[in-house]
């Protein structure tokens, strides 16, 4: 199957063919490749390398057994972490052990399966709970995603409290996930959502988020880290200030409980959600996190079995949060899942993630940095900024599709292309797309080095039809 964009033809996976642009069918494909000196040549400026002793990346590694094949004849470089991590041995072992072991429906069956279901589904929210420092477990509510708990808020506290020309606040850098949500409230309720456009660094400007502030702001909806840009928001400073007016906090913490330190009671953000796919657990499951009092004021989300105190024919009496917003059979293997893959986090120690990944956040930055007519966005790191470990770039002239598809059919590495589900910020950015390599705790300062080679392997190859 072929898809066309921008006159380059590219075939959809899996590959075995490289693309090439559709004008010049008729030459011969001959791939380039670059030797290690002339790398060295093209990327003067590269960072100099790490200490001598294993990394984090390297010490990591064993336990995640995907990360051992090649891919079309390649060793695999996964760099697409910001879109999906991937899983150690931990974790597939302990949705192994619930399905082979004591596979039952929580809460409601006395037999010994269930009681252990239910104590190992509880046991997760109590280690979500603790993660994030949150004052209760009870404010923890298991949902199938971070989509689906922004939705949980919106359709709950939302429409209750937010009423006609009532302000919400969000960045033009949001995920999809958290700007559709309240499209959908703005336009049963009469408010307005308002957006903070990104200053001179690519950020989104805090002082004009500041400004915008008012008595009619309700609601503040921002990402922690940016899943584009790489920025870290001053999450207590914004907190602090949507307080002063009287409006709630949302956070989207996707992309930084996995990578950080992440504490709700320092942050005194009102909601929090995140998903377990980004941090190392199963699919199919994430939480939101939310203050008690507001947990315990808002109503159903959906209706159903689990969620209810007592049905009558003509109504019917609901349970107090978190079971209030879990109706139905839960994700009860991969809740379990992610509390295994809490623990194995919890065990390298976030902080030791967080610094790791701030050395290969540079290197990547800088790496990257020095590849010709590329386009970096977010902010320049330094000594008062510091990013994420992800770059989203484009390089004049070749879509960033065509650059990720020959990425991995030539060479195994996996990025990602396209919007990120940030279709807004990448029209205020003026580009349609971009490439993103992103990183985990697990990747090393060689996957970097193999990519760059890799990237400019594949820049020359596009370059040689111009």
């Amino acid at each position: 199957m072929m898809m066309t964009m921008e006159g380059v033809a590219v075939k959809l996976p899996s590959y075995s063919f490289p693309i090439i642009p559709s004008r010049c069918f008729t030459r011969n494909f001959r791939p380039c490749s670059i030797s290690a000196s002339t790398l060295k040549e093209a990327h003067p400026a590269a960072p100099s390398a790490p200490p001598a002793s294993p990394s984090l990346g390297h010490l990591t590694r064993p336990d995640f057994p995907i990360l051992h094949q090649e891919v079309n004849g390649s060793r695999l470089v996964y760099l697409d972490n910001a879109a999906t991590s991937q899983k150690p041995t931990a974790v597939i072992r302990a949705l192994q052990n619930y399905y082979e072991s004591y596979n039952s429906k929580v809460h409601l069956g006395i037999h010994c399966l269930s009681a252990r279901a239910t104590e190992e589904y509880e046991l997760a929210r109590k280690k979500v709970s603790h993660f994030i420092n949150a004052s209760d477990s009870r404010e923890i509510v298991f949902t199938r995603n971070a989509t689906e708990a922004i939705n949980l808020v919106a359709h709950t506290w939302g429409l209750q409290n937010i009423k006609p020309d009532d302000e919400i606040l969000l960045t033009v850098a949001e995920h999809h996930s958290a700007i559709v949500p309240w499209q959908l409230v703005a336009q049963k309720t009469g408010a307005v959502l308002k957006f903070v456009e990104l200053n001179g660094d690519e950020v989104p400007d805090a002082d004009n988020l500041k400004d915008m502030l008012s008595r009619k702001t309700k609601l503040v909806v921002v990402h922690h880290v940016s899943n584009v840009l790489g920025y870290v928001h001053p999450i207590k400073d914004i907190v602090l200030c949507a307080h002063d007016v009287g409006a709630k906090v949302l956070v989207d913490a996707c992309q930084s409980v996995p990578h950080m330190v992440v504490d709700v009671q320092n942050l005194n953000a009102d909601f929090l959600v995140a998903s377990s796919h980004k941090m190392c657990g199963p699919t199919g499951v994430g939480f939101l996190y939310g203050k008690s009092d507001l947990l315990s004021a808002m109503p159903p989300f959906l209706g159903g079995g689990e969620m209810i105190s007592d049905v009558f024919l003509d109504h019917s009496t609901y349970a107090e949060p978190p079971s209030r917003f879990e109706a139905g059979t839960p994700a009860i293997g991969e809740a379990i899942g992610l509390g295994a893959a809490i623990d194995y986090l919890s065990g390298l120690g976030m902080q030791k993630i967080h610094d790791y990944e701030i050395f290969l956040a540079k290197y990547l930055y800088d790496s990257l940095s020095s590849v010709p007519n590329i386009h970096i966005y977010g902010p320049v790191p330094s000594n008062h900024v510091s990013r994420a470990a992800l770059c989203s770039f484009n390089i004049d002239n070749i879509h960033p599709t065509d650059l990720a598809t020959y990425l991995d059919q030539q060479h195994g590495v996996a990025i990602r292309s396209g919007h990120h589900c940030a279709q807004p910020l990448h029209r205020h950015l003026g580009v349609s797309a971009s490439a993103r390599a992103s990183l985990h705790f697990y990747n090393t300062v060689e996957d970097i080095d193999d990519f760059i080679r890799a990237l400019d392997d594949t820049v020359s190859f596009f370059n040689s039809f111009k």
